[in-house]
């Protein structure tokens, strides 16, 4: 087998383990943020969101981000998918302002705030690790 053969082997291998990861059931049921995150993303959607989606979440300009609508519209996505949102169109008056971490500690602060758990890391703000993280609108 030549050297390029065992390479494209090796990639397709790699690619394998990244579908491995995420078939893993990883989900906001899984406590993908922590209390401090939440906390943290708490302060910053109450300076940079509140204005558009309510401070209870519910909407308002903004749609709402909690709730049977709001699941639904995510479900089967990524976290990722959903922070990609956060921190290329929020917020409105200034779309792509917020830095990678405000964008995870307010996503942390929407999960908690939909009655997501929490748990004893907090999530990441590198797009390839949120991948692996599946919105899902019902328990598993």
């Amino acid at each position: 087998m030549n050297r390029s053969c065992r390479y494209s082997i090796f990639l397709g291998m790699v690619a394998g383990a990244g579908l491995a990861v995420a078939a893993q059931g990883q989900s906001q049921w899984t406590g993908v943020y922590s209390e401090d995150q939440a906390k943290r993303g708490e302060t910053a959607f109450a300076d940079k969101c509140s204005s558009c989606h309510a401070n209870d979440l519910s909407g308002g300009d903004g749609p709402s981000l909690k709730g049977t609508e709001f699941s639904n519209n995510w479900n089967d996505l990524s976290i990722n998918d959903l922070f990609d949102r956060v921190v290329m169109t929020m917020p409105m008056n200034a779309p792509g302002s917020l830095t990678r971490p405000q964008a995870a500690d307010i996503v942390a602060f929407v999960l908690k705030q939909g009655g997501y758990p929490s748990g004893s890391t907090e999530l990441p703000a590198d797009p390839d690790k949120l991948k692996a993280i599946k919105f899902l609108a019902k328990k598993p």
